[in-house]
């Protein structure tokens, strides 16, 4: 087991990366407890494969567990089940001094985080995260929150996690679509930030993607690393916060396009939404044609989606996604922010961008479907 210490002062907690946690997790969460007594939140995917496994955990540090099951998919980031989930940890007696639990990927992360962050105006909450997704991305820093019919996580709130369990093992009951998706997340730690590991990612991500536990070790713990490294300096997202979300101005609006569906997973958002950063980026002079082509190779050789014309269905012309990117939680002071790079591990924040030039990106794009 590996560990990444987040110091956020006075809501420290730790991240544990490595096999087996799942079973051992009574061990980690039994020292935060003030009564032996947890609140399980999962979805119906994730309970059917590892909600006994943890339960069992737990019990052999003597902790007894309630749960509750949602849905599983994109819409359940919602307000009805939002909800229905604070509801729920009301009737379960949930104390402001007690523990809840989100067991799964992305989405229970974030509505759970953001049920505990209003219940009794704030409890403790642990991320179990069961995607490689949220182990590297949407369990760590303390962003939370649920959907709008008009964007995304446009409505939540900073809570941080007391403890981050990422057990390896369950990335085994990915699909490998799930998987690349998640995938696309680890990627834009390299490209925003770290050359050398994009580097290792061109070289492992073959062995990462066919089960090296090895490789999807190092993977989560530098990718959790990078996410740390940048919470601890700008909590809130007033910074250098915002290029973690690289690839996201444009991936977000994509998954408002294709209706938060199976059309387009969130990772596949973010890897297609780098590669046109990127393209941009080097369409306004800051990097050379040769870095959006070195990403596209390396998305294509994973078999992940790389451009507009991987998405099935029907967009929307440049105009209209421009209008959807309009909603993003990047605008500010009426403009959008971009993150855009210098080169691969260089990224910066801008809202010095022409509208013109960002259409042109999006026609050229559409008319290769």
């Amino acid at each position: 087991m590996e560990t990444v210490h987040v110091g956020l002062e006075g809501r420290e907690y730790d991240i544990h990366i490595g096999q087996g946690l799942l079973a051992r997790a009574g061990e980690f969460i039994a020292p935060l407890l003030r009564r032996p007594f947890v609140a399980v939140v999962t979805d119906e995917n994730v309970a059917a494969l590892h909600l006994d496994n943890l339960r069992a955990g737990l019990a052999d540090a003597g902790i007894e567990m309630v749960a509750l099951t949602l849905p599983a998919g994109e819409a359940t980031k919602s307000w009805p089940h939002f909800t229905r989930t604070v509801e729920w940890l009301l009737e379960q007696k949930v104390e402001r001094n007690g523990i809840v639990v989100a067991l799964g990927g992305g989405v229970i992360g974030d509505l759970v985080g953001f049920a505990a962050a209003v219940l009794r105006r704030g409890v403790r909450f642990v991320q179990v995260p069961t995607s490689l997704l949220a182990q590297v991305d949407s369990s760590v820093g303390g962003k939370t929150g649920i959907n709008s019919p008009l964007g995304k996580n446009l409505i939540g709130a900073f809570h941080q996690p007391s403890l981050v369990l990422a057990d390896i093992d369950v990335l085994g009951t990915l699909t490998p679509r799930d998987f690349l998706a998640g995938y696309g997340e680890v990627v834009k730690y390299g490209l925003l930030g770290d050359a050398k590991f994009f580097d290792w990612l061109e070289a492992e991500g073959p062995a990462l993607a066919a089960g090296d536990v090895g490789a999807r070790i190092r993977a989560v713990r530098r990718s959790c690393e990078m996410k740390a490294e940048i919470v601890l300096r700008d909590e809130t997202e007033q910074g250098d916060r915002a290029l973690l979300n690289l690839g996201h101005t444009f991936g977000h609006a994509l998954e408002a396009a294709t209706g938060y569906s199976d059309r387009l997973l969130h990772g596949e958002g973010v890897a297609v939404g780098c590669a046109l950063a990127f393209e941009l980026s080097q369409r306004m002079g800051l990097c050379s044609q040769e870095e959006p082509s070195r990403i596209r190779a390396h998305l294509d050789a994973m078999g992940m989606m790389k451009d507009l014309a991987d998405i099935p269905g029907d967009l929307p012309d440049a105009d209209g996604l421009l209008q959807l990117m309009g909603q993003d939680k990047k605008v500010l002071d009426g403009k959008l922010r971009f993150i855009l790079a210098r080169g691969i591990g260089t990224s910066f924040v801008t809202a010095d961008v022409d509208r013109d030039v960002v259409r042109s990106v999006l026609v050229d794009a559409l008319a290769q479907r």
